[in-house]
């Protein structure tokens, strides 16, 4: 049995695992879905980069786990690849899944200049996005609204932060799961993880939430990672 830890992208909680977290539990492991500081259930706490980072340290730790397989969503690629380092022999593997991926002194929005005016115009946080930025990325009318609903805006302090790694990345034992309903391929660094043997890859043909588009079948993929 291993212990999946689940971090969310930006301005989602832990409410956005719920198709998947059953097929996990109906394999037998252990699921751990977190929502991070001022997000969802947990908005007004106040947070900052490292604030995420300790949050998932926090779950894992306080709750004795072992075996862990961290999973990180999009933004979530960030603190959890950091989180990774942390945890020690707590730590089985690491998903990013369609995420971006730490480097030690960069923050989040560092790659997105548009991002940083846009908190500078929302009272630091980065607002929930309209129904129109799901669209094509294999979601039904409903699945793009119950995302809708349930966003919350994003501490922007915490895409603004540097991330801070001890290591390279190359020694986390690590799968990235590309979501490419287009044939895309992966940014430059995680091409030369994979390129290298360090990290395996996976395709996954539906858009950047899958797990609201293709619960079942990520949840398979996550599970196929608990057997390495």
């Amino acid at each position: 049995m291993v212990n999946f830890v689940l971090v969310p992208g930006a301005r989602l909680g832990a409410w956005a695992w719920n198709d998947v977290v059953p097929h996990l539990r109906e394999a037998g492991h252990g699921v751990h879905p977190l929502t991070l500081s001022g997000l969802a259930e947990k908005q007004g706490l106040p947070a900052g980069q490292q604030t995420h980072v300790q949050d998932i340290v926090d779950e894992v730790v306080g709750r004795d786990l072992r075996e862990v397989v961290l999973v990180g969503h999009s933004y979530a690629g960030v603190p959890v690849g950091q989180a990774a380092e942390r945890i020690g022999d707590r730590l089985a593997h690491t998903v990013f899944l369609d995420s971006s991926v730490p480097a030690d002194g960069e923050s989040f929005a560092g790659h997105w200049p548009e991002l940083e005016a846009s908190l500078a115009s929302n009272d630091g946080f980065w607002p929930p996005a309209p129904a129109s930025h799901f669209a094509g990325h294999d979601l039904t009318e409903q699945q793009i609204a119950r995302i809708v609903a349930g966003c919350t805006p994003h501490p922007g302090r915490t895409l603004t932060e540097p991330a801070a790694l001890t290591g390279p990345l190359s020694t986390l034992k690590a799968t990235y799961v590309l979501c490419a309903p287009g044939g895309e391929e992966p940014d430059d660094e995680v091409a030369r993880l994979v390129a290298d043997g360090h990290w395996r890859l996976v395709r996954m043909d539906t858009g950047h939430w899958p797990m609201f588009s293709r619960p079942r079948e990520l949840a398979r993929v996550l599970l196929d990672t608990a057997g390495e």
